[in-house]
């Protein structure tokens, strides 16, 4: 039960990595592989903020902060000095590698004895159910800090989705939106493509920054590698959120992400406790993100192939 309730808490948290994602790769057609910078950057902010003694809940919003900037950054790039997308990220992505050292002094950071937003939520949950460590659902043995971590990943994550539905509901969030569908009606409407571009990643990359934030508070510790491949699982989580609910509508595409990274990680969670090298886990996710791009196109070619008549 507990791996259970561990892998859906962070299936939670590494769901606003997918709604960053979905961002820049549905929303704006932009590879941006920022990604696997920030939500380190967002990781070293938080924890180095939090050894300080500093609120959790603000360091996190720093970490948000931080990984606007990055994301920025990656915008400012592209749109102000035309380098090439997947170019502009890269080159982000690489210098964050350093600032993140830089941040976090050292290779890793814990945070064990620090009080992080998880023990906020480890305490109010005492106060609400008592000292207990532990606590009964459904015949099963659930502990207070599972418990309490999962509720508390739950409700950031409804409230981000909420926000972010909320905002590309407004006219900046329409425009937004419409510059990734056509920017050449977008911009002979008068709209900035460009800064629409820069404040998209913005957006993304913060979104990206506050999971980085939250993971480091869960697991305990921040690690300048921990962002490696992510920016593979947030695309791996948003193909298998459109599988499940489709892209038609905002609100469902919002919450397919989340359902994709949960769903994604229960997998994960599966398939090591069956047995999987934890060695061969990004190699897999790398093959199941190629497997789910391409098989569609193949099907499709079939299915003409298959409707064509026949003149032999």
């Amino acid at each position: 039960m507990n791996l259970l309730l561990g892998a859906w808490t962070i299936g939670l948290i590494l769901s606003l990595l997918a709604l960053g994602v979905y961002i820049s790769f549905r929303v704006f057609h932009f590879p941006d592989i920022t990604a696997d910078g920030s939500i380190t950057f967002g990781a070293s902010i938080a924890a180095v903020l939090i050894v300080q003694g500093r609120d959790p809940f603000l360091a996190s919003a720093a970490a948000c902060l931080g990984g606007a900037l990055a994301g920025a950054t990656t915008g400012v790039l592209h749109a102000k000095f035309g380098v090439h997308k997947l170019l502009s990220g890269i080159l982000v992505m690489t210098a964050l590698y350093s600032v993140n050292l830089h941040v976090l002094s050292k290779a890793n950071v814990p945070l064990l004895d620090a009080t992080t937003v998880i023990t906020v939520a480890e305490r109010a949950g005492a106060r609400l159910f008592g000292e207990a460590a532990s606590f009964q659902v459904a015949g099963w043995t659930v502990g207070l800090y599972d418990a309490a971590s999962l509720a508390f990943a739950l409700l950031a994550t409804m409230l981000v989705a909420g926000a972010m539905y909320a905002f590309f509901c407004t006219n900046l969030g329409t425009a937004m939106r419409a510059t990734g569908d056509n920017d050449q009606m977008i911009r002979a409407l008068g709209v900035s493509v460009e800064n629409m571009t820069i404040l998209g990643l913005a957006i993304s990359n913060a979104l990206i920054g506050l999971s980085g934030a939250l993971l480091a508070q869960y697991q305990g510790f921040a690690d300048v590698q921990m962002g490696i491949g992510m920016v593979v699982w947030g695309l791996a989580s948003v193909i298998i959120g459109q599988a499940l609910v489709g892209e038609l509508y905002l609100g469902l595409t919002i919450v397919g992400a989340i359902m994709g990274s949960v769903l994604f990680r229960l997998l994960v969670a599966i398939a090591l406790r069956w047995g999987l090298d934890p060695n061969d886990l990004k190699l897999v996710t790398a093959l199941f993100v190629f497997g789910a791009l391409v098989l569609p196109k193949l099907l499709a070619r079939t299915r003409r192939k298959a409707a064509q008549p026949n003149h032999a």
